[in-house]
């Protein structure tokens, strides 16, 4: 079962953009789209920010509905489809099962205390990346850079021999 809603917003930076090249896409599972106040499995809702180390731009925005922590798997299926290509997923708790196939979708999630401020996560986040970046985020931020075209930029540089 997919979202209720999903909303992808256009026209808006993106990774591409030089002043979010170095962004990288970082969801927040919230109900009000202000705070962290969702377990992972039983998230009605997330918001995607593509964030750079001197701009945060709203991507998505995902709803849900209300959904029981009951254990059934079956709803991670849209969330983690939702969630791909983003670097993290912050959320007030996240269970084991959830925590393996975030992972193995490249998907760092991190647990915040409930009602944090998703405003206040940015700004500390982006402080991180114009300082000392834990290491999920030194490993996205190069796997971000290694599928951009610069890589074809630098092939051009080392020339071509026949």
């Amino acid at each position: 079962m997919g979202p209720k809603r999903h909303m992808r917003l256009v026209g808006v930076p993106t990774e591409q953009d030089d002043e979010m090249n170095d962004a990288v896409r970082i969801a927040f599972a919230t109900s009000d789209r202000r705070r962290v106040d969702q377990h992972f499995g039983s998230a009605e809702g997330f918001v995607v920010y593509a964030v750079s180390e001197e701009e945060a731009v709203l991507t998505d925005v995902a709803e849900f509905g209300d959904l029981a922590q009951d254990g059934n798997e079956d709803k991670l299926a849209a969330k983690l489809k939702m969630l791909e290509g983003c670097a993290a997923v912050y959320c007030q708790a996240v269970g084991a099962s959830a925590i393996r196939q975030l992972l193995a979708i490249g998907v760092q999630p991190v647990k915040v205390e409930s009602g944090a401020i998703v405003a206040g996560l940015i700004d500390e986040l982006q402080q991180a990346m114009r300082s000392t970046p834990p290491p999920w985020l030194i490993k996205a931020r190069s796997a971000a850079t290694s599928r951009d075209g610069g890589r074809f930029d630098a092939m051009e540089a080392e020339g071509w021999s026949e």
